[in-house]
């Protein structure tokens, strides 16, 4: 579950992110409820920039610029930041978060 501000932009957003995640290696794959209020699908790569900071890169379904946009999130212990464009404003903004990770590791 994540929840999230979104600033500098215009419209109204859904602030809270239920979220299922599978992660190999640094392959990430899952499905969330989006800031659109829509089911969104992911896929990309997870760069570590240091122990706890990363970089997650890749393409998601689910937001009204298109079938597949891409996404960009830096993540430190939870918290998130990942820029927005809202597409028929053209108006670049920014969202903040914080996810509360749980995981299941053998």
């Amino acid at each position: 579950m994540a929840v999230s501000m979104h600033i500098g932009l215009d419209n109204s957003y859904n602030n809270l992110h239920p979220h299922a995640r599978c992660q190999i290696d640094n392959t990430i794959t899952g499905a969330f409820y989006n800031s659109e209020s829509n089911i969104s699908l992911y896929a990309g790569k997870e760069y570590s920039l240091d122990r706890f900071v990363n970089l997650e890169i890749g393409l998601t379904t689910g937001y009204s610029g298109g079938d597949i946009v891409p996404f960009m999130r830096y993540t430190d212990r939870g918290w998130f930041v990942s820029p927005a464009y809202e597409y028929e404003e053209d108006n670049i903004g920014v969202v903040i978060g914080y996810e509360f990770l749980f995981s299941s590791k053998e």
